[in-house]
């Protein structure tokens, strides 16, 4: 039995996640302290994801990042998968025209 590695998820933008974290579902912010504590990493993974130094996160921990900013994950996050040693996305990305 072998177990395999998390599913990733990289950052939709960095200035997303800033955006969102300035006005939360509930209308509030949050700031990166409150938000890593709330997801279970370092503030460092969450500076990380907004400078865009660190790039993804294991599906539990984007699940919880979501949540605690109270939108969807496919909202903030990409699904990514493994070929061979990078990460690339799961599905390739759709063009939204408005």
């Amino acid at each position: 039995m072998s177990d395999s590695p998390p599913t990733m998820y990289a950052v939709v933008s960095g200035d997303r996640l800033k955006m969102l974290m300035e006005r939360t579902g509930t209308g509030e912010s949050i700031t990166v302290r409150e938000l890593a504590a709330a997801a279970g990493v370092a503030t460092g993974t969450i500076g990380g994801l907004m400078s865009g130094t660190q790039l993804s996160v294991p599906e539990d921990k984007a699940k919880k990042i979501a949540a605690r900013l109270g939108v969807d994950l496919l909202v903030l996050f990409i699904p990514m998968e493994r070929a061979g040693r990078t990460l690339v996305p799961a599905q390739p990305a759709q063009q939204v025209v408005i």
